[in-house]
């Protein structure tokens, strides 16, 4: 076997319950969060919480539209769920090694939504930051995994990199919510400095999952891509509504930039060794 193919044996029974618990749990978590985001009617998560996540609650908060990106990601998820549970693939190692984790993740996000939805900004930042370190650990998982079969590969690869992505940048502004609704008032900074220190953050994790992920351009671009979208709605956010702030924007533009191309120049500098 190459080193650009993981190796896979039989499929075991443990390969065949894995499979089916991912894609009725994938489901499941998938129609809970529909369900706790208002889609089926009632709240929305924009309004819980007394608005604290809505799009103009604070300076780091990315506008409505930003949102939408969602609809992708689930859409994503749902076609891992059915790829990974096809039998050709029950001994797939990179699915073996990632499958249970995206479940969680899953789970997480529609836990993150109950919660949010129950009114608690804090407690939404602790699963918020959870997702994130399980993201975070399918993505090192695939990025040691050599490649297997190109279809589940490409699958989960797009879909952790979007996931990931988006996800990050919604931990910004999810600890800005906090961070306000805790009234813990300027921090010498003030609200624009802040966001500026913030946004920038954002786009040195984007430098550094792009460094880290450089041999797998597949997941790595869908995460730059992610981030510069967030990023680039938390700029238009702030160049219209009620919460203008030509700095932030400006700082937000910057780093989406930054977040868009850092994957592009750490594959091609990867590609080139």
């Amino acid at each position: 076997m190459t080193s650009l193919t993981a190796t896979t044996g039989t499929a075991t029974t443990r390969d065949r319950v894995r499979q089916a618990v991912v894609l009725v749990g994938s489901l499941v978590a998938a129609l809970g969060a529909a369900y706790g985001s208002g889609a089926f009617g009632g709240q929305s998560t924009a309004d819980a919480a007394g608005g604290a996540l809505s799009a103009s609650a604070t300076p780091l908060a990315p506008d409505t539209p930003a949102f939408s990106i969602w609809s992708v990601i689930y859409t994503a998820l749902l076609v891992f769920a059915v790829v990974q549970a096809l039998p050709r693939y029950a001994s797939d190692a990179r699915l073996r090694a990632v499958s249970w984790w995206l479940l969680a993740s899953m789970l997480l996000n529609a836990l993150w939504i109950g919660v949010v939805q129950a009114g608690s900004v804090g407690g939404s930042v602790l699963v918020i930051v959870a997702l994130v370190v399980v993201l975070s650990v399918v993505l090192v998982r695939l990025v040691r995994t050599p490649h297997t079969a190109a279809l589940p590969s490409a699958v989960t690869d797009v879909t952790t990199g979007l996931y990931l992505g988006w996800v990050s940048v919604a931990t910004l502004a999810n600890v800005a919510a906090f961070l306000t609704v805790a009234e813990v008032g300027e921090l010498g900074l003030g609200a624009t400095g802040w966001a500026v220190v913030v946004v920038g953050a954002g786009a040195a994790l984007a430098v550094a999952y792009a460094v880290f992920a450089r041999v797998r351009p597949a997941v790595a671009l869908p995460i730059g891509l992610a981030m510069a979208w967030g990023l680039a709605w938390i700029g238009l956010g702030r160049t219209n509504g009620p919460l203008v702030d030509a700095t932030v924007a400006n700082a937000a533009f910057v780093a989406s930039a930054v977040a868009l191309l850092a994957p592009v120049v750490t594959t091609l500098v990867a590609r080139r060794r």
